[in-house]
């Protein structure tokens, strides 16, 4: 081979292997950096000795700014390495604003960092598999009659100032009220007079709610190719329904002066809806209620956190229906800063013909514990606002999801896991 044609080769070589070096920069961070020149990093830590999944990482957005206040929630990018992580800003959220991840896994005590990537400027929106959801849709084209709705089609909207003539069955609200949900299982609540919290058992990691209610209420309450409606709440309040225990029972958010809805966030990895009940009058006071429920990717916990103004109500209650068929497993009440306090139920007390496996489950910090009880219809927790303010969460698991939980033995192991992972957060550090 003469050396004209070893150079000739070398030279094509070269030319190959820098075409090759530039479309992978385009995958990985040479490529960002043009579009977000901008970056920090964020320390994501696991305290526990254990590895955990779908770890819910929040940058709030006062933090986000006083450390780098040209952060532009418009266009930018979170980084593993070279790896991109799905990850949103949320902007409507009323307790959770700022920047929201979800890592997938995190072994156990790992210190893990991250690269936030942004340009001060423009708008850049990335777009990930959608992983949670939150909607809400009313007939329009219709009108009331003796408090139903008569004809129309259903319409997805942001936000309602629930009608005075809504009550139950108006078939005015597609199911009946907001829904929410993430990979794993779906909720809905009732935007009426009950506002009870219901489940949507899920066969799919898709999302489904889309869908749901479309041909006129029924067909969600027998198995679909999706999943279906698996709990049967009526008077109870379900799973982690609000109340206020009064007179010996439970009162759920009955009666009110008026009650508007709103989607604060329907996001990849993060979803959550605000309602605000205004007048809610209950044991003797007529109270104001902000009230947020979210979900997060990879996780069947609801958020329940609420901010309670023109009164002070001496308890929040919330609990679990009571089923022949599901035992009360324990009434762990917990250790601060260890351990999450728990009730929860596991049984066939599904609405499935045979019914299947279900567990249901309601966490809360031990420190905000009045008392475990319970009424005719339900276990109960009561709970102390403290500056006005409560939270607690809670989930539902069925033995038909993927990979689903099918034994009592299988129930109490995960939730003792989310009992501890929730009283040890993942530890976020934004650097300078």
């Amino acid at each position: 081979m003469t050396s004209s044609v070893k150079k000739w080769i070398n030279g094509v070589l070269a030319v190959l292997l820098l075409l090759n070096l530039s479309c992978a920069s385009t995958q990985g961070v040479p490529f960002l950096s043009n579009e977000f020149p901008q970056s920090f990093t964020v320390t994501v830590s696991n305290p526990l000795n254990r590895d955990r999944e779908s770890v819910l990482v929040l940058l709030p957005e006062t933090d986000l700014l006083r450390m780098h206040s040209s952060f532009n929630k418009q266009a930018f990018v979170v980084l593993n390495g070279t790896t991109e992580i799905a990850s949103q800003y949320n902007a409507k959220d009323t307790f959770n604003k700022g920047l929201a991840l979800v890592l997938d896994n995190m072994k156990a005590g790992e210190k893990r960092q991250l690269t936030i990537r942004y340009n001060a400027t423009g708008t850049n929106k990335r777009t990930y598999t959608k992983r949670t959801q939150a909607e809400l849709s009313k007939k329009v084209g219709g009108h009331f009659e003796n408090r139903k709705y008569i004809g129309g089609t259903f319409q997805n909207i942001d936000s309602l100032r629930v009608p005075d003539e809504v009550t139950d069955h108006s078939y005015f609200l597609r199911y009946e009220g907001p829904g929410w949900e993430s990979d794993k299982v779906g909720y809905r609540f009732y935007l009426d007079w009950r506002n009870g919290v219901d489940v949507f058992g899920k066969k799919t990691a898709d999302m489904v709610l889309q869908d749901v209610g479309l041909d006129g209420y029924d067909s969600y309450h027998t198995a679909q190719p999706w999943g279906m409606d698996i709990l049967k709440v009526g008077k109870t309040l379900g799973v982690g329904s609000l109340a206020i225990f009064d007179n010996e029972q439970a009162v759920r958010v009955e009666k009110t002066d008026s009650t508007y809805s709103k989607i604060t966030q329907n996001g990849d990895v993060y979803s959550s809806i605000l309602t605000d009940y205004y007048g809610w009058r209950v044991a003797g006071q007529n109270l104001n209620v902000h009230s947020q429920l979210s979900i997060h990717a990879g996780t069947r916990l609801t958020h329940h956190q609420m901010r309670i103004e023109n009164g002070q109500p001496q308890n929040i209650a919330t609990g679990l229906i009571k089923d022949k068929n599901a035992k009360l497993i324990t009434t762990n009440k917990g250790e601060a800063g260890k351990h999450y306090g728990y009730i929860a139920t596991y049984g066939k007390q599904s609405l499935n013909t045979p019914p299947d496996n279900v567990g249901i489950a309601v966490f809360f910090k031990p420190q905000d514990l009045i008392s475990i009880t319970e009424d005719p219809l339900n276990h109960l927790v009561l709970l102390k606002p403290s500056n006005g303010q409560a939270e607690y969460y809670f989930l539902a698991a069925w033995e038909l999801e993927q990979n689903g939980i099918k034994t009592e033995a299988e129930f109490l192991k995960y939730i003792e896991r989310v009992a501890e992972e929730l009283a040890n957060p993942a530890q976020v550090k934004i650097s300078k």
